[in-house]
């Protein structure tokens, strides 16, 4: 089938726009996640960490025009547990993690609304490597995302998981002088496996779509006062290489997006932290969506949790 047809095909279909940020299958890794210490690995031992969050947003195509008919919202909850070790690798110490996410999402793609609820794709790290010098922090990781989550080939409303494997390597840094100031970054780039069980709408041939790599990052500027701090949070993401359909990039010509489907977005918003006297911390953020092309643009809510064990 020639692009041109299978273009047709997916506008025909209503479902040109599937996953939950107009991308098939979406983001794996949930943007504004880590913010307060996202370069500082904690002592050695055991932590549990919970991410509970809301989602609200409109679809933007490739010139960041809202696409009339779309809207997705979403609940989420994400349980994390890391393990930090006194092994030391290259000077730093050895740990690892896993997050198991849970989501529930009602999604409007043009064409109808569907809601899905279930396990999300699981995200783990089988090596993370943490220095620590004077101030300063930083972490290097290698993460792996597993294809765990619902996938329904032919309609992205009712989609859950990415349906691909993906990796990606990670740079974390933490500023934290005396003064109580903090200024931390999380570096990542996504590299996306191919999905084969794509279907322009259901009952269609299966075709293999492949989404774009993306550079991101969340960061934050904070400054502590005793047990409690406010900052401001957000995220970046910029998509570096374009959206394939049977090896071929996607065109402009065959939906409202740029060519290649980049997707792109900034986010930023207030960040409040407390630390309790046993080292528990809560964690309140808003991030606002804006400069959004080819994806959801909205506002996410979120609330976590980082105990140790």
């Amino acid at each position: 089938m020639k692009l041109k047809k299978i273009g047709l095909a997916l506008a025909l279909s209503g479902l040109v726009a599937t996953g939950a940020q107009a991308k098939e299958g979406g983001d794996q890794y949930p943007n504004g996640a880590e913010n307060w210490l996202a370069g500082a690995l904690p002592p050695p031992g055991d932590y549990f960490l919970n991410y509970f969050g809301y989602y609200d947003g409109q679809l933007r195509d490739g010139d960041g025009d809202k696409v009339p008919g779309t809207g997705a919202t979403a609940w989420f909850d994400a349980l994390r547990y890391v393990k930090v070790t006194d092994i030391k690798v290259l000077g730093g110490n050895l740990a690892m993690h896993m997050i198991v996410p849970v989501a529930h999402q009602s999604l409007n793609l043009g064409g109808g609304s569907a809601s899905k609820t279930g396990l999300g794709d699981i995200i783990f790290t089988p090596l993370a490597i943490g220095w620590h010098e004077g101030d300063l922090h930083w972490i290097a990781t290698l993460e792996f995302y597993a294809p765990t989550g619902k996938y329904v080939s032919g309609d992205g409303r009712k989609s859950i998981g990415a349906n691909y494997w993906a990796i990606e390597p990670v740079f974390g840094i933490t500023w934290l002088p005396q003064s109580g100031w903090e200024v931390s970054a999380r570096f990542m780039y996504n590299i996306k496996g191919k999905n084969s069980d794509f279907r322009p709408a259901p009952g269609a041939p299966k075709m293999d779509y492949e989404s774009g790599d993306d550079f991101h990052m969340d960061f934050l500027v904070g400054k502590r006062f005793g047990p409690w701090g406010v900052g401001l949070s957000g995220y970046y993401l910029n998509q570096t290489t374009s959206d394939k359909l049977e090896g071929d990039r996607i065109s402009s010509a065959i939906g409202p997006w740029s060519d290649g489907r980049k997707g792109k977005v900034f986010a930023i918003g207030p960040s409040v932290i407390y630390t309790n006297p046993t080292g528990t911390m809560f964690i309140g953020q808003w991030q606002h969506e804006t400069n959004v092309k080819n994806r959801f643009s909205g506002d996410k809510l979120w609330f976590k949790l980082i105990m140790p064990l």
